[in-house]
This record gives C-alpha cells, sequence and structure tokens, in this order.
C-alpha cells in the first residue's frame, strides 16, 4: 500500500505531482539537485495553492496542510524509504537512466519507480535497473494541479500489482487514469502531436494567418486553445523533441516537423517560457 511518496526532479511538473500527492494525504518527499531548486519548486506550489485559495476553492488551512506533507531534499538517499518514486526531470533517457540506477540501490526493494515522461520509452528506463516488474509509467498532464488525466503505462514486464497499485495511486490524487502500451507518445501524444504539427505546416505554407488558424480551431472545433498558441504553451522546442522522437520510431511523415518549427527552436523562440513563440508574450 502507498504512503510514502518520493519525487526526483522539482520543476513544474514534479513540484505539481508533490502537490497533489501532498494534497491527497501522501507523506512526500522531493529531491532535486540544489537548494534554489527546491525553493524554486515550493514557490511553483505556493503560487498554485494561492490562486486557489483566490478562485475560492482553497483555504489557509488547506495550504499548510499541503505544504506541511512536503519535505525539499538534494539526497536522494531520503528517498531510500519511498512506497513510490515519480521522476520528472528533463526528457533525456541517459540523465533518467542514470537517477534509475541510483534509484534502484538506493530505495527498498518493494519500492516502485515511475516515470512521467511523455515520450520516451519506459521499458529503457526499466532496463537499467534489477525491477523491471516494479517499473510502470504515470504521465501527468501540465499543470498537475488543474489537468485531471493520467496515462499509466505499461511495459513488457510491469506487474499486475504495479499496475493496479499506481493506477489506484494516481486515482487517489483526484485523476482519471487511462491505460497505455510502451510506445512513444502513449495516446494523448501520438495523436496530439501530429495534429500541432499540420498546423505550422499550413501556417508555413500561407493557408491563413495564426489566428485565424487558432480561431478556426477553437470556434468551429470546440477546442479550448488553438494548436499554435497550444504549441506556445507546451514549449516548441518541447514539440520538437517529441516530434523527432516518434519519428525515429515510425518513420511517418506525419511525426515530421516542419522546417519552420527547427528555425524557430534554433532562433531561440520556445513560446511562453521565453515570451516569443509564435506570438510575441513581452507586451502582455
Amino acid at each position: 500500500m502507498i504512503k510514502k511518496v518520493g519525487i526526483v526532479g522539482f520543476g513544474q511538473m514534479g513540484s505539481g505531482i508533490a502537490q497533489v500527492s501532498a494534497a491527497a494525504g501522501y507523506e512526500v518527499v522531493a529531491c532535486d539537485v540544489d537548494d534554489a531548486a527546491i525553493q524554486r519548486g515550493m514557490g511553483y506550489i505556493t503560487k498554485s495553492l494561492d490562486k486557489a485559495i483566490e478562485r475560492g476553492k482553497a483555504d489557509a488551512a488547506f495550504k499548510e496542510k499541503v505544504l506541511n506533507n512536503i519535505k525539499g531534499t538534494t539526497n536522494l538517499d531520503e528517498l531510500a524509504d519511498r512506497d513510490i518514486v515519480c521522476e520528472a526531470v528533463v526528457e533525456n533517457m541517459q540523465v533518467k537512466q542514470e537517477i534509475y540506477r541510483k534509484l534502484d540501490s538506493i530505495c527498498q526493494p518493494s519500492t516502485i519507480l515511475a516515470s512521467n515522461t511523455s515520450s520516451l520509452s519506459i521499458g529503457d528506463m526499466a532496463a537499467v535497473t534489477n525491477r523491471r516488474p516494479l517499473f510502470v509509467g504515470l504521465h501527468f498532464f501540465n499543470p498537475v494541479p488543474i489537468m485531471k488525466l493520467v496515462e499509466v503505462v505499461r511495459t513488457l514486464d510491469t506487474s499486475d500489482e504495479t499496475y493496479n497499485a499506481a493506477f489506484q495511486f494516481a486515482e487517489s490524487v483526484g485523476k482519471t487514469c487511462v491505460t497505455a502500451k510502451d510506445s512513444p507518445g502513449f495516446i494523448a501524444n501520438v495523436l496530439l502531436v501530429p495534429y500541432l504539427l499540420d498546423a505550422i505546416r499550413q501556417y508555413e505554407r500561407g493557408l491563413a494567418t495564426r489566428e485565424d488558424i487558432d480561431n478556426a480551431m477553437m470556434l468551429g472545433c470546440g477546442h479550448p486553445m488553438g494548436p499554435l498558441t497550444l504549441t506556445d504553451f507546451i514549449g516548441l522546442d518541447t514539440i520538437l523533441y517529441i516530434a523527432d522522437i516518434m519519428f525515429e520510431e515510425f518513420k511517418d511523415s506525419h511525426y515530421a516537423a516542419p522546417p519552420l518549427l527547427r528555425r524557430m527552436v534554433n532562433a531561440g523562440y520556445l513560446g511562453k517560457k521565453t515570451k516569443r513563440g509564435f506570438y510575441d508574450y513581452t507586451k502582455k
């Protein structure tokens, strides 16, 4: 039974997973590389909780409860007694595998290891450990406290017990779960990314303005956000990275990145996080 939760990587995703876990009553230990990263992560959580209070969705007592359930650390050894450890570091296989090698030797034999990757192979991460049956994907969506979906990803070796425990854990933090096999992009991104890439292609070809493309999909198809705005929100570099991984796997032109996307990423136009993508956010 899962009671103690570990988080590796305390950025926007990791802090979000920590927040919803703490809000559900779990005891959380979150690990990152230095004290500054821990402070940033706690800042993300505090800001999120303050917004919830402003909207009348939470109160000061709830905020205090959540924050008291989270401990930050720079020492992976403090995750030794966790029942599940969720990794949410940079989308780089080598970095993730090195973390899992360390966790495999640190954590108790029954600890479940889970990755929040949106595109990389869960099985390739599990392969560097001696606990393949205890390895699973738990793909939360950004922003974690708001988005309701979690993709639970089974590898060839994931045991039924591990899958069920991970599924129940995700449900217990307020999420609706879907199950996917270990294939690049899982369910959401394997369908979403080609749509975003096609929108960029049509913009590049001059079909319509960026505003008209976005408005057509919002008003004509009922999407809450247009594809170019959504690409800015996710990050152009993130979309390019996922597209390249899926194209390498499937060799399907639907996943081939448009030249415009690659040029924009190379120029540093990454979307909202750099204040410039398909739209200019410097004046907003």
